[in-house]
């Protein structure tokens, strides 16, 4: 029987601490014919001496380490570190977003041996029992997997994406209480984190999932949600559910099974939708959603402009966006709208015809929730094989006019300027003019208008601040609100697009 350990880097506060689906899927997997452990970073906090005590007292055939970029990198390369030098004929497997993004980075690093690009359960489980049977497995057919050999870096061929049923709930038992995950959100006091399908079918240009999934949508049958939501509801005590699907609302045909579900369970929920996916349900449809308490959908307009979402492949225009906010308020459901601002061209021009676009949203339903980020495309290596070949990316340039080189090894992608690329958060374009007047934007926003998903600022400290913004927000008095940024250092309200729902 092979033995493996499962480790989820520390990427967020024990308090934000939601289940770590990738690694419970992985262990379904894996068990089967094996026995598998897991150790989560956000809830243990010293995970790299936890790691290093379980591998002393049990003997483990592999580590798969699951790796997001942006934050996680830095404790993943800690965690890595610290096991090869410990145990160093202990094989260790990176997957997840930064090996599929950046597998050549990677694999370049000495302390991991194995690179998963992208869906893992299959192609993990099979490497596990290659190694479990042989001093130098054989893994040349294994689809999905990159490794080293002689000194180079081979990529298997790709692997197929496919949406398996465990027969029964995922081993939550292997997180000691599954109960500890469950928090308090805007949704309810046990809101608890759930995964119903996997991929996207669209391929935006800055969207770690296009690349993931090269644009294959994955839905749970109905019985597997409803056998999910029993044991949530009934075993663990939730009351509301967050939705981690890459998007949520696909084909209403496909969607319907799902929807009858969860209005038998009635659990308040958050998700991922798209506007023009919205608009196209049904009465029935909508029927469906009222009554199994949809509260929040993550839209992603992204831009105002149709000919910019036409260049990042988002596929909706700027006047879905707007219908799509007015029949979220006659549904009683709060859109909350990402965007992207200040891209490589034009980049104060879509700025600030971005941030007049927000103000006519807000005109239309003032509840409408807003995300801003800074638009950061991904790399051409990071690509999905099929989105390279059909249009090239045009090269990038920073301020100096200098073409933009992206790094190369996991050290540099774990720097805090490509850490805030890799978020969202800063690009090699932007001048320090831009930064400041995107930021006093946001503060004057979320001041004037506090998140509802704030639920530790008291009721009469955000009325307050709103009252304080609304002159600087009517009159776009945006600049240095140095006001605001005090009182934010004493009310510290909630932002979405660093702490999410």
């Amino acid at each position: 029987m092979t033995h493996t350990l499962l480790i989820n880097p520390t990427i967020t506060s024990r308090s934000s601490a939601r289940f770590p689906l990738s690694l419970l899927n992985l262990a379904a997997t894996l068990d089967r014919t094996g026995q598998s452990r897991i150790i989560d970073g956000n809830v243990d906090r010293d995970v790299v001496n936890e790691t290093l005590r379980a591998m002393e007292g049990d003997r483990f055939d592999a580590v798969g380490i699951s790796v997001m970029g942006g934050p996680q990198l830095a404790p993943a390369i800690a965690l890595s570190k610290a096991i090869r030098a410990r145990h160093p004929r202990v094989p260790i497997t990176w997957g997840g977003y930064f090996p599929t993004l950046n597998t050549e980075a990677a694999l370049a690093a000495p302390y991991v041996d194995y690179a998963i690009r992208g869906q893992g359960e299959q192609t993990f489980s099979e490497l596990v029992a290659a190694l479990g049977k042989a001093a130098v497995p054989d893994v040349a057919a294994i689809a999905g997997l990159s490794w080293k050999h002689g000194g180079a870096i081979v990529h298997n061929a790709p692997r197929h994406f496919t949406y398996t049923d465990p027969g029964r709930v995922l081993p939550y038992d292997k997180l000691g209480d599954p109960r500890r995950y469950l928090a308090r959100t805007y949704l309810g006091r046990r809101t608890v984190a759930h995964q119903a399908a996997i991929g996207c079918r669209f391929h935006c240009t800055f969207c770690g999932v296009a690349a993931m999934f090269g644009g294959t949508t994955m839905l749970s049958s109905a019985e597997r949600l409803d056998r999910d939501l029993r044991y949530f509801k009934h075993e663990l005590g939730a009351d509301s559910v967050q939705y981690f699907d890459n998007n949520f609302f696909d084909r209403e045909e496909d969607m319907i099974p799902l929807l009858e579900v969860m209005a038998r369970h009635e659990l308040p929920w958050w998700c991922f939708a798209r506007s023009d996916a919205l608009l196209k349900l049904s009465d029935h449809a909508w029927k469906l959603v009222r009554k199994s308490k949809l509260r929040m959908a993550y839209i992603g307009a992204e831009s105002p402009s149709g000919q910019m979402l036409k260049e990042i492949r988002k596929g909706t225009r700027p006047d879905q966006t707007v219908a799509a906010v007015e029949m979220c308020r006659r549904h009683g459901v709060i859109p909350e709208l990402s965007f992207m601002v200040a891209p490589p061209e034009n980049t104060e021009e879509e700025t600030e015809h971005t941030f007049e676009f927000i103000r006519e949203l807000k005109k239309i339903n003032p509840h409408t929730e807003i995300v801003i980020y800074v638009y950061t495309p991904l790399p051409v290596h990071s690509q999905h094989e099929k989105d390279r070949a059909k249009r090239p990316s045009a090269p990038l340039f920073d301020l100096n006019g200098e073409q933009v080189v992206f790094p190369t090894t996991v050290e540099e992608w774990a720097q805090p300027q490509w850490v805030n690329y890799t978020c969202h958060a800063d690009a090699p374009w932007l001048t320090d003019r831009m930064r400041q007047r995107i930021h006093d934007f946001v503060t004057v926003l979320r001041c004037r208008y506090p998140t509802v998903q704030d639920m530790r600022s008291p009721p009469w400290a955000k009325r307050a601040l709103s009252t304080a913004a609304s002159w600087r927000y009517r009159f776009r008095r945006y600049d240095r609100p140095w006001e605001l940024n005090l009182a934010n250092r004493l009310v510290r309200l909630r932002m979405p697009q660093v702490s999410g729902l």
